[in-house]
């Protein structure tokens, strides 16, 4: 089958090689009780979190850059995965969080029709995913935590080679916002929580970001605004990204955050930018 299945496209037979996301299959390079991700996610015990390896926006700048290039990850089957699932809930993880799935969204789906968690089910998505799978996944997942990178078709094809991002971001957005916003004792049961990373010297993009968050998603919903940006990936052609966010770059994306009127904000400490938050990726699960 030439899969189409992400905005690429690109056409793999991914029975015999891998498309642009950099896998074939299923690929798993850690899956543990994950303590870092915002509140309504993870409150008590941490998010049973499975980062899948390979990624189709690739992104220049990327955190998990091995895990996105495909450098780390032990193939699985959707009925192994589906055991990881049973032990991240057995363990006591708070939710099942799916992180970065969109390239392999059928086999995700296939693993959960073995066996759905009864805790929430995230997917944790790079934002840039067609409606099409999205609709095909939606009836196993109870929470959308997108990110929305850039609105700006120009920083998008800098910095991921993909000048649509925003194009296919925007509705795949408004399909996730869709989903009803649910509140449990302690987080979230369904709904939609959006993050954004703030970039070094774009700013200006971050506060259309929030303009087109701010006109689509429920009066309610969470937006979590993120300082973790590190200088690591593949920058050494992008020396604008060869620094932290200042203190000033952050506040003005806040500040703007709060005159928009989100009413449940989440940010982050300057701490946050240091790469010893990245996981070990020992490939355990």
């Amino acid at each position: 089958m030439h899969c189409t299945l992400c905005p690429v496209g690109c056409g793999a037979d991914r029975d015999v090689a891998a498309g642009r996301c950099g896998v074939r299959s299923l690929t798993v390079a850690k899956a543990y009780l994950h303590p870092f991700e915002e509140p309504p996610i993870c409150h008590t015990n941490g998010a049973g979190a499975v980062f899948f390896g390979g990624c189709s926006l690739r992104c220049v700048f990327c955190q998990n850059y091995e895990l996105s290039r495909a450098e780390r990850g032990k193939p699985v089957s959707p009925r192994e995965l589906a055991d990881i699932f049973r032990r991240l809930e057995d363990a006591g993880a708070d939710t099942l969080d799916l992180v970065t799935p969109d390239h392999v969204s059928n086999l995700v789906a296939e693993a959960l029709s073995y066996y759905r968690p009864g805790i929430p089910v995230v997917y944790n998505s790079s934002g840039y995913c067609k409606t099409e799978a999205l609709e095909a996944i939606d009836p196993f997942i109870d929470i959308y935590l997108p990110d929305l990178k850039f609105v700006s078709p120009a920083l998008a094809a800098r910095y991921t080679g993909r000048s649509d991002y925003f194009e296919f971001a925007q509705e795949a957005i408004r399909f996730m916002a869709k989903k009803p916003l649910v509140r449990g004792e302690k987080g979230l049961l369904s709904g939609i929580l959006v993050r954004h990373l703030v970039l070094p010297g774009c700013t200006s993009d971050s506060l259309k970001v929030l303009d087109f968050l701010k006109e689509t998603l429920p009066e309610e919903a969470p937006v979590s605004i993120m300082r973790q940006y590190t200088p690591m990936g593949d920058i050494a052609g992008f020396p604008e990204l060869n620094r932290r966010v200042t203190a000033r770059e952050y506040r003005r994306v806040v500040d703007y955050a709060q005159i928009c009127g989100f009413k449940e904000l989440y940010t982050q400490s300057k701490a946050s930018a240091d790469a010893a938050f990245v996981p070990d990726w020992d490939e355990t699960f």
